[in-house]
């Protein structure tokens, strides 16, 4: 459902897994249509209602993932949402309720999960390679310009978006509580800078995090950096070491000093999706469904479950709850 920007990029990786097959799309712009000749449909409903079908991607503007995940999961089908998993807490848990309702699985996309070097750094926590975590800093310093808001009549709208925290930088929000845990503490200052004329929410923040293991972490965003993306970065300080996902897309190691061993030198380069007016996160959508067919199939664990999509929700309701405007 949605055939936008990432919903063409979930087809695609659909088409191009050997264990999973596009049976239908669904767009409520009548205008967009998918390549070949795949049934097409402006009514999630009546597709449901036509089509015979395992799995249902909710590709929609945020705003739209609970009714249009519920209907999914309603149908009898599985259902993976994109991010933010819903605008809401209370959205996350009526979806998750429909999902206990129906014994179908909700699959949260957190696709940066899959990068490498947060893969690296996860490892190494788990093997208490950074021992107690002191302090976390999170860098996310993006563009966003006009033709962006311009390109869609949903982004930059309060209710239909809910601000950077849920569309541009969830992902972020979802690293470092894969790598730390909850937080049980926020505050933090938003503002709109350069975005007052097409938006109705920040386009900066800077906030200050207490983590339920006692973590002191310090999040920065921005759609303001001049031109292009500048950087997406999280630095964890240990007391057994120092590590660096750096790049701008959390997409390289770039900096470790540990007590004990190395990480492995990861750079990766040309992984963001590229959507023509603007780069987004790293491109590894083929990996996330990847991951529902060996959990259907095979048994195999979710990489990010619906609790995991409703934490990150949790999370930024905390963040804008703990912010002042200035």
């Amino acid at each position: 459902m949605g055939y936008g920007n990432i919903g063409r990029r979930h087809a695609a990786h659909i088409q191009q897994n050997e264990h999973t097959e596009l049976v239908a799309v669904c767009d409520m712009n009548p205008v967009v249509k998918p390549v070949g000749d795949l049934p097409f449909y402006t009514d999630l409903n009546q597709m449901l209602a036509a089509e015979q079908a395992d799995v249902l991607c909710v590709c929609t503007p945020n705003y739209l993932h609970e009714p249009h995940t519920i209907a999914g999961l309603n149908a009898k089908l599985h259902t993976v949402v994109e991010k933010p998993m819903a605008m809401s807490v209370a959205e996350c848990d009526n979806m998750i309720a429909a999902a206990q309702t129906n014994g179908k699985i909700i699959f949260a996309v957190k696709q940066n999960r899959y990068n490498p070097p947060v893969q690296a750094v996860k490892q190494l926590i788990k093997e208490d390679g950074l021992g107690k975590l002191y302090m976390m800093q999170v860098n996310c310093f993006w563009n966003r310009g006009d033709a962006y808001y311009a390109e869609s009549n949903w982004r930059g709208k309060k209710k239909e978006d809910g601000g950077c925290l849920f569309t541009q930088f969830s992902h972020f929000v979802d690293i470092m509580y894969y790598l730390n845990g909850k937080i049980k503490a926020v505050e933090g200052w938003i503002h709109n800078y350069a975005h007052q004329h097409n938006t109705q929410v920040e386009d900066t923040g800077s906030f200050v995090l207490k983590a339920e293991n006692g973590c002191i972490i310090n999040f920065n965003f921005t759609t303001c950096s001049y031109e292009r993306n500048m950087e997406g970065s999280i630095t964890l300080f240990g007391e057994k070491g120092t590590v660096k996902i750096g790049g701008q897309y959390l997409n390289t190691i770039e900096y470790q000093k540990l007590a004990q061993g190395e990480l492995p030198d990861i750079q990766i380069q040309a992984k963001a999706n590229d959507y023509g007016l603007y780069q987004g996160s790293m491109s590894n959508h083929d990996k996330l469904i990847q991951n529902v067919a060996d959990v259907l199939l095979h048994g195999k664990p979710i990489m990010t479950s619906a609790e995991d999509g409703r934490e990150v929700v949790r999370i930024i309701e905390q963040m804008y709850a703990g912010a002042t405007k200035v």
